[in-house]
């Protein structure tokens, strides 16, 4: 009854409850204060904006999309919130799915674009029927948070005051509810709230707090860095496949070499990289050496405008460990060192898959580049230029370069000259043949009898059927 007579009466919370860094009242800029067009909005988004507000709703673009546009930023997505439900939303729009189990989002589709709009969060009570749609575990992280509310209220939910910031398709205003535009210019990056509650609320708020502060270039206020050290460990608790999604965030946007030091420096890439531990201890050898010449070339990639694959670089990151597995094979059970790097693989992929859940689009590649470098060390005569044509070639070539420029002073001299050679065998190779990414080998079409392709002309039978 106290959670309803709340609702009803549109109780809020007084100022002295309201979260760290929360105005009593957002500043309201109006259009000709801000640099934000509608043109530079995409249209998709703009036509849920529209329908929305059309439909009686409020509708508001949210977070980093008004935060990058604010910065002179081309954003990624545009997400939107509105007072209406997930089921409103999704009777309002054909294309349109449900999804999320910890919190009800709906998915507007347009082509391959995605506009993720979001009904506001509420508070939780600690009675009520709130309890119903929001559940913590037992280190106050969220497992459930189906608990809407006022715009008031999810700007208090959101987690950095640079993205509690609401562009009004209204007005054409942005609303600030928490000094954000103040501390984009500031440089800073603040957390809503007290730090330590909302890393254990979600503890991927500390991943997305360094992705952040490299992305936008911004410093992280004390109490934002601080607890993190303390509180890295809790990344165990979430699950594998969100981690995955976290690293390509992390490492595939052109940040990858940054983000890498300072989640070392706040123990944060030893939780998702339990394996990497001893390796980062030693910044001068070549495992280390590897590691960071790897995000390296990835940032180097992107901004080139090349391709790039997490195959390449879960191969990269996770080399020495193999490598480290398979001496250990060769040594106890005498393996022949093919044998010893399948089992090898198998193991730490098996370990590595418990803390980031990489899929197998990209472990078998992967796999792929490893077997490779045995290949390329062997070829000779016939098999050289049939691993030229090799589907995988060009990422295991690459991988070979990155080998011999982070190699110890032993090995270096044996994996430059192989590197050399495969570097000559490809000056006559057109450009076409020369292959980097996930695709499968072509597949050559095959007849069913005598080369005779599926669907050709076919024999008329002998004999009393052959009618003219």
């Amino acid at each position: 009854m106290k959670a309803l007579a709340k609702k009803a009466l549109g109780a809020k919370p007084q100022n002295s409850e309201l979260p760290k860094n929360i105005l009593a009242k957002p500043l309201v800029i109006s259009r000709d204060q801000h640099p934000i067009s509608r043109k530079d909005i995409a249209e998709p988004a703009l036509k849920v904006l529209y329908r929305l507000h059309n439909a009686g709703y409020e509708a508001y673009l949210v977070g980093g999309c008004v935060r990058d546009l604010l910065l002179g930023l081309k954003p990624k997505d545009f997400d939107v919130a509105t007072n209406a439900s997930p089921e409103q939303v999704h009777k309002l729009f054909r294309n349109c799915r449900l999804v999320g189990r910890r919190f009800r989002l709906a998915h507007i589709m347009f082509g391959r674009e995605v506009i993720e709009v979001a009904t506001f969060r509420g508070h939780h009570d600690d009675d009520g029927d709130a309890q119903k749609h929001a559940k913590s575990d037992a280190q106050g992280m969220l497992v459930r948070d189906n608990v809407y509310g006022s715009i008031e209220e999810d700007a208090q939910r959101r987690d950095f005051t640079v993205n509690a910031l609401y562009y009004n398709i209204a007005d054409f205003a942005i609303y600030d509810f928490a000094n954000g535009v103040r501390d984009i210019e500031a440089g800073v990056l603040r957390m809503i709230g007290d730090a330590e509650t909302r890393y254990r609320e979600d503890p991927v708020r500390m991943l997305r707090a360094i992705r952040f502060a490299t992305k936008l270039s911004m410093r992280m206020d004390d109490s934002v860095a601080k607890p993190i050290h303390e509180h890295a460990s809790l990344l165990q608790n979430i699950p594998p496949a969100r981690l995955f999604e976290e690293c390509l965030k992390l490492f595939t946007a052109g940040k990858a070499l940054a983000n890498f030091e300072m989640l070392s420096e706040y123990h944060l890439f030893q939780q998702l990289f339990p394996m990497l531990k001893s390796y980062l201890q030693t910044p001068d050898e070549a495992p280390y050496q590897m590691l960071r010449q790897t995000f390296a070339d990835t940032d180097s990639r992107i901004q080139q405008g090349l391709s790039i694959t997490p195959a390449y670089l879960f191969a990269a990151l996770l080399w020495w460990p193999l490598q480290a597995r398979m001496e250990q094979l060769m040594f106890e059970s005498g393996l022949p060192p093919v044998d010893a790097m399948n089992i090898a693989a198998a193991d730490v992929w098996g370990r590595q898959v418990q803390t980031v859940s990489v899929p197998k689009r990209f472990t078998i590649p992967a796999r792929e580049i490893w077997q490779m470098q045995q290949r390329l060390e062997r070829a000779k005569g016939k098999r050289v230029q049939t691993l030229l044509g090799h589907p995988r070639f060009r990422a295991a070539y690459d991988f070979l370069l990155l080998r011999a420029a982070t190699a110890t002073p032993l090995e270096r001299k044996k994996l430059s000259e192989q590197a050399q050679f495969w570097t000559e065998q490809q000056k006559g190779m057109q450009p076409a043949d020369k292959r980097h990414d996930d695709a499968p080998a072509p597949r050559k079409k095959r007849g069913r009898r005598g080369g005779r392709r599926r669907g050709g002309p076919r024999k008329r039978p002998s004999g009393d059927n052959n009618k003219s």
